[in-house]
C-alpha cells in the first residue's frame, strides 16, 4: 500500500498547481498558503491538508468574483451608415 506523504516540498506544490517555485514561495511568504519552515536552512514544507484548503479558498474566491460580474449582452451591431 502506497502512503501519501503528509508534507510536500515547494517543488511538489508547484508541480501540483502547475506553477513556478517562485510563485509558491510568494504565496508562502505572503501568508496566502500556509506552510512551516523546518531545519536550520528554513526549508518550507506544506501539509497536504493546507494545500487542499488553499485550493478550496481559491475556488470560493473565483466563484465569488465570477458571480459578481455583470453579464454582457451581445455586442452592438455596427451602424450601417458608416
Amino acid at each position: 500500500m502506497v502512503q501519501t506523504p503528509r508534507f510536500l516540498t515547494i517543488p511538489d506544490v508547484a508541480e501540483i498547481l502547475n506553477t513556478s517555485v517562485a510563485q509558491i514561495r510568494a504565496l508562502l511568504s505572503g501568508g496566502e498558503l500556509r506552510g512551516i519552515k523546518i531545519g536550520g536552512r528554513g526549508q518550507w514544507r506544506v501539509e497536504v491538508s493546507e494545500l487542499e484548503a488553499y485550493i478550496q479558498r481559491q475556488y470560493a474566491q473565483t466563484e465569488q468574483l465570477t458571480s459578481q460580474r455583470v453579464p454582457r449582452g451581445p455586442a452592438p451591431e455596427p451602424d450601417e451608415d458608416r
